[in-house]
């Protein structure tokens, strides 16, 4: 089993217990408030001021899962293919028996909040009753975790958040309760590329007129392509991709009883007619799918299907459009679910925080969690720098993760695109202000597929693109230790560096990403033109579309869906990939780490041979 190594948090003993007094504006808990988490607050961010005792946050209390080192147990047990429970997903009503809080935790932080005047009956619970949500006004929320809350500036794109960067409970709750926020996480997962910013994915366009003469002749007539008829580095094609991959001539079996889902955050959909366009062009047998999939809306998210405004022209929806097209355009007829997570169902825009800033993947955890039927393959194209999530927040949420592979669903997450992290920005968020490499979240958690991205053909290389900076993310987590199933291949890589690059990253830690794909050149149409973009988060919807082709052929065959796939990878699946050894994870004013042969941080183990025949001996 392997362990989240997290940076120790302490926890302090109990005292006496008696019943809370009240002292003017002051609870007076059982036992007296001690700091539950202290995290610096990143680099960029401004404090502005306090904030408004009338704002509203949507306050998110975590509580202990009480027994999630036996759940991790389990998704070891249904992931390893040596195991004899291999492929035994637990049902979600198993799973809930693991991570359901004991008695004591859920009455204890149920009778601190009603001691804290919160009135019982405006919460809400997940099915396990391990989160618990609640909309307060910041005054009661300060009183309630002993903290001050302040707004906060990005000092280059003007956002803004409501935080406390520490806060505190009374000592008998500290063993209750993991994580609350929003409180000191200033994560933000993004979608666009920005000078000198983070982001989850570099879309480059070319102008609409380039782009047009870009799209390929149709190719009637042609039963088996080969790479070098229907592959061209300027525009990347599904056709490409499904020749490239090995998936051009399979067709899906049991489309239904295999789904597929994506990711859309930051107020992105899916553009139903740009869909149809690209469709109709690069993919014509599935254009009906560009009307059939579905698009689940979440605490508001948005979906805007009328054209957009000139505001809005050149970065909404292109990453949506990007994700939904390259999907369908290689897994059809397989049925495709577009998840769009706004801000909570409550949320309210004002002076302060005129964007939703909560937690996005918590969000959308807990609407799907609450479904009857989830896609087996889900693809993610966000993500954000680590530090910018406090340890223990990071480590909920990985859980949280966790839970999906012991159900037998597949997490595919885009490994970013500053390969080891963005020139100019590789500094600690420790204290120190040292130089550091910058590893992504989630792609460091160990519950999850991380996807990288290559480019070319003959042969594949790492991606990077020299006119916007795009280099596929790779690197080793400061907060997660190296799974278990890593210890067989990473040290190797550690070893093969002789000592480059000593201090600038957690030797110790979990190694991202795990396999790639292509990335870099998409074809895309956006505002009914052809733009090309690039970024792993263009690879990341692909290698979830290859893999889910992989689960039809095993679902056809009597067979359980991969689930959690990283075991499988590193023991025996490897021998499926293409392995990169050319390029590099170029960032932080270096050339990053080397694509080697074997696993390494910037291709991991390679891109998709072929989909079936590795796996279903």
């Amino acid at each position: 089993m392997w362990t989240l190594g997290l940076l120790s948090l302490a926890v302090l003993g109990d005292v006496a217990w008696g019943k809370p007094v009240y002292a003017g504006d002051k609870v007076q808990s059982r036992t007296p408030y001690t700091v539950k988490d202290s995290y610096d607050v990143p680099a960029k961010w401004t404090r502005e001021g306090p904030a408004p005792e009338n704002h509203h946050i949507t306050l998110s209390i975590g509580l202990k899962q009480s027994r999630f080192g036996d759940l991790e147990r389990q998704l070891m047990e249904v992931s390893d293919p040596d195991h004899p429970r291999y492929g035994q997903h637990l049902t979600p009503e198993e799973v809930s028996e693991y991570i359901r809080p004991t008695a004591e935790a859920s009455d204890d932080v149920h009778e601190w909040l009603s001691d804290n005047g919160v009135d019982l009956d405006t919460l809400s619970h997940t099915q396990a009753g391990d989160w618990i949500t609640v909309r307060l006004p910041v005054k009661q929320v300060e009183r309630l975790l002993d903290t001050e809350y302040s707004v906060y500036t990005h000092d280059e794109d003007g956002t803004r958040m409501v935080r406390a960067p520490e806060w505190s409970l009374p000592r008998h709750l500290h063993g209750h309760i993991d994580a609350i926020q929003p409180t000191n996480s200033f994560s933000r997962p993004s979608k666009l590329s920005k000078p000198n910013m983070k982001r989850s994915s570099t879309l480059k366009p070319v102008s609409k007129a380039e782009g047009a003469l870009r799209v390929p002749p149709k190719t009637p007539g042609l039963q088996h392509p080969t790479v070098a008829q229907v592959c061209n580095a300027s525009l990347v094609t599904p056709l490409c991709l499904r020749t490239l991959y090995g998936t051009v001539d399979y067709v899906p079996q049991v489309p239904g009883q295999n789904q597929i889902g994506l990711c859309n955050y930051l107020n992105e959909t899916n553009n139903r007619s740009d869909v149809s366009i690209f469709l109709q062009n690069f993919r014509p047998d599935a254009v009906a799918a560009a009307q059939q999939f579905t698009i689940d809306i979440i605490a508001n998210g948005q979906n805007q299907q009328t054209p957009l405004t000139g505001s809005q022209l050149g970065s909404q929806d292109v990453e949506g459009n990007l994700d939904a097209e390259t999907i369908l355009g290689i897994s059809y007829p397989t049925p495709l679910t577009a998840y769009n997570t706004g801000g909570s169902p409550d949320f309210i825009p004002d002076v302060n925080t005129p964007t939703d800033t909560n937690e996005p993947y918590l969000t959308w955890i807990t609407f799907v969690e609450g479904q009857s039927s989830v896609p087996q393959v889900i693809s993610t194209s966000y993500d954000d720098d680590e530090q910018s999530v406090p340890p223990s927040f990071a480590a909920r949420v990985c859980q949280e993760f966790g839970k999906f592979g012991v159900l037998g669903h597949t997490l595919l997450f885009a490994s970013g695109d500053s390969g080891v992290g963005p020139t100019g920005s590789c500094i600690s968020n420790n204290g120190t202000n040292a130089t550091t490499f910058i590893p992504e979240f989630p792609s460091t958690c160990p519950y999850i597929t991380s996807v990288g991205a290559t480019k070319n053909f003959a042969p594949e290389i790492a991606a990077f693109d020299a006119s916007n900076d795009f280099a596929s993310g790779g690197g080793f987590s400061n907060y997660f230790a190296r799974p278990w199933y890593q210890n067989t291949t990473v040290p190797q890589y550690i070893a093969s560096l002789n000592g480059e690059y000593a201090g600038l990253f957690n030797a110790s830690g979990r190694g991202y990403p795990d396999i790639s794909a292509q990335g870099q050149r998409f074809a895309v149409v956006y505002a009914g033109e052809v733009i090309s973009v690039d970024g792993t988060s263009a690879a990341t919807p692909a290698a979830s579309a290859v893999l889910s082709l992989v689960n039809d052929a095993l679902i056809a065959a009597g067979k359980s869906p991969l689930g959690f796939f990283n075991p499988l990878l590193y023991k025996t699946a490897y021998a499926g990939f293409n392995d990169i050894t050319s390029g590099s994870s170029i960032g932080c004013g270096t050339n990053g780490f080397a694509a080697k042969t074997g696993w390494d941080p910037v291709t991991g183990f390679g891109t998709p041979v072929g989909h079936t025949s590795f796996l279903l001996s």
